[in-house]
């Protein structure tokens, strides 16, 4: 009679995105500091553990929008899985940040053996897919005041699971300008407004409050 070989161990998602191996490897950044590259070769995926990571384009005229801002528990760089052979934007740390790198092979064989991840990884990217459509809407038919408004609620995290997090990474009014497509200056306007309507606060860090959610709100 043949010997029962041992079970396999069930799949734990949060050991396989903490733990390194080959395919795997953990890595800190700091504020600014580059974790790819437009241009550079897409093979991995990542995962962040904590921090704050600016996703961004730079044109042939070297201007940069920003696509989008990403958190902990949020992949990003998923477009290798698609064939996609180069970067087609950069990724930045806004803060110190712990992020995972995923080699694409490692990634492709757990989608296929592991049921858990690949469920994990397609409402990863379902959500990614209605941020962006509500950042199409937002961008069309909100004004730059609302939309500021909403990208500073965004990143406190307010409508996520969870507590917001009410202090903010470091951003720099250029940056918040090139997330809603409008200039500094009217960055610097409604962010003096919001200041002085109580909606946010300077205390160590830009401190966002749950009032500011009236400005979205407001017609």
């Amino acid at each position: 009679m043949k010997a029962k070989g041992k079970p396999k161990a069930a799949f734990d998602l949060k050991v396989f995105l903490s733990k390194t191996n080959g395919g795997r490897t953990k890595a800190d950044y700091g504020e600014n500091q580059v974790i790819f590259s437009q241009g550079d070769p897409a093979e991995a995926i990542y995962y962040i553990h904590k921090g704050k990571v600016k996703l961004g384009v730079v044109s042939t005229q070297g201007k940069e929008a920003v696509v989008a801002i990403l958190g902990a528990g949020d992949f990003f760089g998923e477009g290798c899985l698609a064939g996609q052979p180069l970067r087609m934007g950069n990724a930045v740390a806004m803060s110190e940040c712990s992020v995972m790198r995923i080699e694409k092979t490692d990634v492709v064989r757990v989608l296929h053996e592991e049921p858990t991840f690949s469920e994990a990884f397609v409402a990863h990217l379902l959500s990614r897919n209605i941020r962006i459509e509500e950042d199409l809407v937002d961008q069309l038919f909100n004004s730059s005041e609302k939309r500021l408004a909403r990208v500073l609620l965004l990143l406190a995290n307010f409508g996520k699971e969870g507590t917001p997090q009410t202090v903010i990474p470091k951003i720099s009014q250029e940056t918040l300008a090139g997330i809603i497509g409008t200039t500094r200056s009217r960055v610097s306007f409604f962010m003096n407004r919001f200041r002085k309507l109580g909606f946010i606060h300077y205390n160590g860090g830009l401190q966002i409050h749950s009032s500011l959610l009236n400005v979205v709100l407001h017609d």
